[in-house]
């Protein structure tokens, strides 16, 4: 069996940045163990599975270690390869997904996914994060993904949790977002997940399922920009749209090639 598969940095112009994902078109789904060890072969984030069913698709997305509920970079850079590389004429893909109905959604240079909204509530800081951090955050919040509130940007540069620590709690299938105010953007994040083969995510998408309304929230506005600061960095243009949330990035292609199998 020859698969197709494409490597694109999402979240960013140009290659070596953004959020590495790759995006293999199927005809028919495979068993979930030849998914896993296709996405444990790749050794990325996050590979996404797409199948074209009539004028939809529908998308899984799986880590080296397990299938996801939800990916954003995946999802952008699965939206990018339909555009322009599967020569999809529409402005707008629909996505079936674990996590209900998806949309991408081409606008200029931008394209946008429309993801549900997932406010986090206060909640307590396990003990084990607590360690892990070192800094205490000033506000503990949870959705799907714990979210640690640092009071500048400063601090989430100078972060440096202790994988060690974190590797004793399993957060599945969440994560540890932290995030301050930014000095040029509305918002900064980094992103951490506990047990994994990659221990930061370069970008996050789907952490910002949570944090557009938390931060709109607070800030009082529904249109944000927002970056990630992990080592290669991301940026993000935000959208809260009630129960919803449109997140806007760019993508380019590094690699196209097939897998055989």
């Amino acid at each position: 069996m020859i698969i197709p598969i494409y490597q694109v940095d999402a979240f960013t112009t140009k290659v070596f940045q953004g959020n590495y994902a790759a995006v293999c078109p199927l005809r028919r789904w495979l068993e979930d163990e030849e998914l896993l060890n296709i996405a444990r072969e790749n050794n990325l984030s996050e590979t996404a599975f797409i199948i074209q069913e009539g004028k939809d698709f529908t998308i899984r997305w799986f880590t080296p270690d397990i299938e996801m509920d939800l990916c954003g970079h995946a999802t952008l850079a699965s939206a990018h390869v339909i555009f322009n590389h599967l020569y999809y004429s529409q402005e707008e893909i629909v996505f079936n997904s674990a996590s209900g109905t998806l949309k991408a959604i081409k606008n200029d240079e931008f394209i946008y996914l429309d993801f549900p909204s997932r406010m986090p509530v206060p909640a307590e800081l396990p003990e084990v994060i607590g360690s892990a951090m070192g800094k205490a955050p000033k506000e503990v919040h949870k959705s799907r993904d714990y979210v640690l509130l640092y009071e500048n940007e400063e601090e989430i540069l100078n972060l440096k949790p202790k994988k060690e620590i974190l590797d004793q709690i399993n957060l599945d299938p969440g994560g540890i977002i932290v995030t301050a105010p930014g000095e040029e953007v509305d918002f900064v994040s980094r992103f951490f997940t506990s047990q994994a083969s990659i221990f930061e995510d370069p970008v996050t998408g789907s952490a910002h399922c949570s944090l557009i309304p938390f931060w709109s929230e607070r800030l009082n506005k529904t249109d944000l920009n927002a970056k990630q600061l992990s080592e290669r960095g991301g940026e993000l243009h935000c959208i809260l749209n009630k129960d919803r949330v449109l997140i806007g990035g760019k993508c380019v292609t590094y690699l196209k090639g097939e897998i055989y199998i």
